[in-house]
Order: C-alpha cells, then structure tokens, then sequence
C-alpha cells in the first residue's frame, strides 16, 4: 500500500507529470536542464525530484556536482512504477503544454556543450 501511496502523491503535481514525461522523451537529463525547463526554484525542483525518486518513478546518478535523472524503466521497476509511467505517457503527452515543454527543453539541449550548465 505505501508504494501505491507514494506513486499516487508523486502523481499529484504537474510539474512533477512535466519532469516524468521530459524523462520520457530523453534518456536522461540533468538537474540543471530540469530547472530550466519548469523555471522554478532549484530547490522545489529539488523537492519535486525527492518525491519522484521516493516513489520510485525515477533513478538518479551523481556526476561530479550535477545530478542525472532517468526513468526507472528497469527490470527491477515495481510493476505500480512502470504501469503509472505507460498511464501517464498515454493519457498526456500529446497536451499542449507538453509539446511545448518538448520544444523548449530541445532548445535548452541544442546549447554547446562547453556552455552548458552542467558541463
């Protein structure tokens, strides 16, 4: 019951249904790219990406200073967290403000590398 609740809450935001389906429409993405793209505080983009981790919608990995986030579309994802992924994918990406905030985060990533926040 507590993964459901978790995944639920999770659910409950719509910046966090941003950041999971910019996850989806890249393999990974940088902390600094998801602040980016929502034009929030870093730390409630911080506290966003808590609550998607703790329920296990997305996996993390640290490189140097910058956080990277990904789907947890692994063999080891809860069958809840892959179901609550497809659902979501299914039901809203074709959304306007999703197709926007695909276009946007496209311009974010086309920026050089040497220039790039994360870099």
């Amino acid at each position: 019951m507590l993964s459901f609740m978790n995944v639920t809450k999770a659910l409950s935001d719509e910046n966090r249904i941003r950041i999971l389906l910019a996850l989806h429409a890249h393999d990974e993405l940088c902390v600094c790219n998801i602040n980016e793209l929502l034009e929030l505080a870093p730390s409630t983009v911080s506290k966003h990406l808590f609550l998607l981790k703790n329920a296990r919608l997305v996996k993390a990995r640290k490189d140097g200073r910058w956080m990277h986030y990904r789907l947890n579309r692994g063999p080891d994802a809860p069958e809840i967290v892959t179901q609550a992924l497809d659902w979501i994918v299914r039901s809203v990406s074709d959304e306007p403000e999703i197709k926007a905030d695909r276009e946007k985060l496209a311009r974010i990533l086309s920026v050089p590398l040497e220039t790039a926040c994360c870099q």
